[in-house]
């Protein structure tokens, strides 16, 4: 009861063997009764009460009031900045060998292109504030008022004139930032293929679909059906969504199976494209045609524009500390609809997903149908063409298919140049 504040912090204090350093402005009673409570807890409770500031440094405990805090912070700031300013500028060049000369150098002046997201680094440093870091983010400069940097974009250098202990600090950036970025393969089979074929692939290669899961872990098979209310879709006419993964095991047999699909004439593979991209870069991939339509001005008079009806595949990767790859999928598939007075209409089907998947793995995406109905007919020569009863040696049917496309995409984690694996 009524226990002086000086005192209750030198009993904290004993009891979790550390050193106390408590300035006159500390001052006044309080009145606890705790049970159960670690030093920590009670030690914040008594500064949130007193509105009291504490830093440890090593053994030592320091308090004191926040606007003394503050004020010694301050002054700390200001002792640093000038000690800064009397140091003599040093120049020094850097050789950069996977990060971009211009990207980095406006990173260290606190400045952004236009639509790029800045990412944040840090370096551990120290000041007379005792630890701090040189950051890169936003608007902060990792330079002093006083440095300044020029990039050379053909020799991919950079210059960086300031005091020795940020060009020190801004080295050890560059050093940790300026390596290797691992790549990923993506090997893409666009099929088209009769409405069984799916259903007959999981049944050969093991695959197992659980309708409305939608998470996945990875493993080496896994299955899975998302159905169209539970994905994130878009278009005129949505298709639905059904994605599946198949282990890296059995994609082994997958070139098998599809070229089993055309030799069977069940279906045809439309393209197979393999391409190249950093980790969390965009790659595209984009087959189609232009259609011309006409197209109003502002005077009123009409021209002529262009519109693709084409398939598009957007595959944007991220690597996990795993080694796994995350997806993110964007698969677009436009077709001429029917003729208009402006020109032909466009229908579009669109699934945008993300799924992970093991390394050399690969994802199944399906569910864009397109039905066709085509009419026939078988005749008896000469005897259909009789009149009464010409109808009785003809026979017409109407054949009603419907194919789907299928997206096969198998992501490869390459080695880094630097001879390290994923």
């Amino acid at each position: 009861q009524d226990i002086d504040v000086r005192t209750a912090l030198q009993i904290l204090a004993d009891h979790a063997g550390l050193n106390l350093v408590v300035t006159d402005a500390v001052k006044g009673a309080l009145s606890l009764r705790l049970q159960s409570v670690s030093w920590k807890d009670a030690l914040d409770l008594i500064l949130q009460i007193k509105g009291l500031s504490a830093r440890r440094t090593g053994s030592i405990l320091w308090i004191c009031t926040a606007d003394e805090w503050q004020h010694r912070e301050r002054m700390a700031a200001e002792a640093h900045k000038r000690q800064t300013e009397a140091e003599p500028l040093q120049f020094r060049s850097f050789q950069l060998r996977y990060a971009r000369a211009e990207e980095l150098s406006r990173s260290l002046v606190g400045q952004t292109s236009s639509g790029s997201t800045q990412s944040t680094w840090a370096v551990a440093g120290s000041s007379a504030l005792g630890s701090s870091a040189l950051a890169l983010g936003g608007s902060a400069r990792a330079l002093t008022s006083r440095g300044s940097v020029i990039f050379d974009a053909r020799t991919n250098q950079l210059f960086v004139t300031d005091v020795a202990s940020r060009l020190d600090e801004v080295q050890r950036l560059i050093e940790r930032i300026d390596v290797p970025v691992r790549q990923v393969l993506i090997e893409a089979r666009i099929v088209e293929a009769d409405d069984t074929f799916g259903r007959a692939l999981g049944v050969k290669l093991g695959l197992n679909a659980l309708p409305g899961g939608n998470s996945v872990s990875t493993g080496p098979l896994l299955g899975v059906d998302l159905p169209a209310s539970t994905g994130p879709l878009g278009g005129a006419n949505a298709a639905t969504s059904a994605f599946s993964l198949l282990g890296a095991a059995a994609s082994r047999w997958l070139s098998v199976e599809l070229s089993a699909l055309e030799a069977q004439g069940k279906g045809r593979i439309v393209a197979h494209p393999r391409l190249i991209t950093t980790d969390q870069k965009k790659a595209l991939i984009e087959q189609g045609e232009e259609l011309p339509y006409q197209a109003a001005t502002s005077s009123g008079a009409t021209n002529v524009q262009f519109r693709k009806a084409n398939l598009k595949l957007e595959v944007i990767p991220m690597i996990t500390p795993e080694g796994h790859v995350m997806l993110e999928v964007d698969v677009n598939k436009d077709s001429v609809g029917r003729s208009t007075v402006a020109g032909f209409a466009i229908d579009t089907k669109h699934i945008r997903t993300e799924v992970l998947v093991e390394n050399g793995g690969t994802v199944v995406i399906g569910g864009i149908y397109t039905q066709s109905e085509k009419d026939g007919a078988n005749q008896v020569p000469l005897l259909a063409d009789m009149p009464l009863i010409g109808p009785l040696f003809q026979n017409r049917q109407r054949n009603v298919s419907k194919t789907e496309l299928l997206v096969f995409l198998t992501p490869r984690v390459l080695t880094s140049p630097g001879g390290t694996g994923p």
